[in-house]
């Protein structure tokens, strides 16, 4: 068969969509259908990669912004207009403030109609313009190829995020040239001989030094060639909150996260260091607590960011260094330099102090209401080395920030925009992305039931999270804010709940209802079993004890 025959000359401009999107190593995506994409559909029907249909367009947005965490490929979302693209702005939210590359396709209404109130007709660039990199709209099929390569450039270069791309049903239809617009590469930085010298110097004069991880712009090779040039040089490595692993749990030079819900040591720290070095992200107000910490102007703060308009950050700059990191980490490694004493005390005093913090509960005895401390007391001695774990936002995540060992990139996938109903989407995207690993989630009881519904999209694509949702019957974070502002008069925070565990078998996983601490270990020992050996996912309901009500 000739070539001319083996590959049309002409392609609709949907199918050509496809075809970008394969050439440019994107693997799976996450859709949930509509009929103004459907030519998009149909090209992914002989495609090889894979639509993962999902329940509700704010699950699908999830699971693409937790798959760009995890890929150098930017996440890919699929959705239709109007009320769909409405449901997928909470996944845009998140890939803007976590910097996730993502790339959301929206279907639109036809090019015919627009301007005209049609059904679900809304303009992408009005809803979308504050909250993406870039939004597109293919009015012309002849550039469906350009746009999608577009796309995946623009939220893969300088500071990733999100790019949304508004396909009109009518265009998307057309035929056009079987061309494919080639990849656009992607420019890393690095260091210049100027910024090589001052960071030498800088580290050199430092008797504290600290290094800051945060983002998602890295590789595992990266993060553990800094890892062993830490270690090397007696250098501590702190956490941007949620973003733990980069530096591993067990690591010599890791002295825990910055964040909420921190330990005050590590919270001290940042005004006891007399050098920073920011890797990955830049001091913002979670970092500095409220833009309140590390203020002072003769405080040395080096950024390392690939965005030269340090968006985003508080405090001095004494020098910024614009580069990925994975970029800046191959020029740092060649920097030998003189180990100092003082430093070896200061990343032993900080270690110490992390370990005694992350030392797991008593696994023993097994009395009293269930609680958090004994299920991480009994679940970590049980997770291989390379486990991940996956949330949303609420004070259960506490737990796993504290105890969880992330041993490498990324083994930490959450929302650092606080956003609930993360922790199952992204658990799912997780354990497609990496099906021989173990993928632990932990849920609140109101942060599950919004988007628990994608438990179904587990079953149907073989996905095999442990699921752990703490039931405390309330929303607890906003409880403690009101309990603190507004003492005695609790409003709007309690909740009645179903059975979770009943929820999980009905959706084809295992589902058990722990109450008390002494069910615990069976109740991990049995989840287990379910995944290990039926290859489905498994659903803890803890039900811990609850505060008492004050009205």
């Amino acid at each position: 068969m000739s070539e001319s025959a083996a590959q049309p000359s002409n392609k609709s401009a949907g199918h050509l969509i496809v075809d970008t999107l394969v050439a440019h190593g994107v693997q799976r995506i996450y859709s949930v259908p509509g009929e103004s994409y459907l030519d998009v559909l149909d090209g992914l029907h002989d495609s090889p990669i894979e639509n993962v249909i999902c329940r509700h367009e704010g699950g699908a947005a999830y699971m693409a912004e937790a798959d760009g965490k995890m890929n150098s490929v930017p996440g890919v979302a699929m959705v239709t207009r109007g009320p769909g693209a409405a449901n997928a702005h909470v996944g845009l939210h998140t890939a803007w403030q976590d910097s996730t590359p993502m790339v959301l396709f929206v279907g639109l209404i036809p090019f015919e109609h627009r301007d005209r109130e049609a059904f679900q007709e809304f303009d992408p660039h009005a809803w979308f313009g504050t909250g993406a990199k870039r939004v597109m709209v293919l009015d012309h099929p002849e550039r469906a190829s350009e746009i999608v390569a577009e796309a995946m450039f623009a939220a893969n270069s300088g500071r990733p995020g999100p790019v949304v791309v508004g396909l009109p049903e009518d265009v998307i239809k057309v035929e056009v040239e079987n061309q494919l617009h080639p990849q656009i590469p992607i420019a890393g930085g690095g260091m210049t001989v100027t910024d090589w010298k001052a960071l030498h110097d800088a580290l050199r004069n430092a008797e504290k030094p600290l290094f800051i991880t945060g983002g998602n712009d890295w590789t595992r090779d990266g993060a553990e060639s800094l890892t062993a040039w830490l270690e090397d040089h007696h250098i501590a490595a702190a956490a941007e909150w949620r973003t733990e692993g980069t530096v591993p749990f067990h690591s010599p030079s890791y002295v825990g996260p910055i964040g909420y819900g921190r330990p005050k040591p590590t919270y001290d720290l940042l005004e006891e260091t007399d050098l920073i070095v920011f890797v990955g992200t830049v001091p913002g107000d979670v970092i500095t607590d409220g833009f309140n910490i590390r203020q002072n102007w003769e405080k040395k703060n080096f950024i390392v960011t690939i965005d030269p308009s340090l968006r985003g950050r508080s405090g001095p700059v004494s020098f910024q260094i614009v580069a990925k990191p994975d970029v800046f980490v191959r020029d740092l490694v060649l920097m030998d330099l003189e180990v100092k004493d003082s430093w070896k005390t200061w990343t032993a005093k900080m270690r110490a102090q992390q370990e005694e913090f992350a030392a797991l509960p008593a696994a023993e005895p097994l009395e009293g209401p269930a609680t958090m401390d004994m299920m991480m007391a009994h679940l970590v001695p049980s997770l291989p080395e390379d486990s991940m774990v996956t949330f949303g936002a609420g004070e259960h995540t506490n737990w796993a920030h504290r105890y969880f060992p992330t041993e490498s990139y990324a083994s930490m996938i959450s929302a650092r925009n606080g956003s609930m109903g993360y922790s199952i989407p992204s658990a799912v995207a997780a354990s497609l992305n990496y099906p021989g690993r173990r993928v632990v989630t932990i849920a609140g009881d109101g942060e599950f039931l919004m988007n628990g519904q994608e438990l179904a999209t587990a079953t149907q694509y073989g996905a095999t999270p442990l699921v752990i949702v703490m039931d405390n019957q309330e929303y607890g974070t906003i409880r403690t804010h009101q309990e603190r502002d507004y003492p005695n008069r609790i409003s709007g925070t309690q909740l009645k709940n179903p059975d979770f565990a009943a929820m999980a078998e009905a959706f084809g996983g295992f589902g058990v209802k722990v109450t008390e601490n002494s069910e615990i270990p069976g109740a991990l020992e049995a989840a287990l079993s379910a995944i290990d050996n039926d290859g489905r996912f498994a659903l803890i309901h803890l039900v811990v004890e609850q505060r008492k009500k004050a009205y």
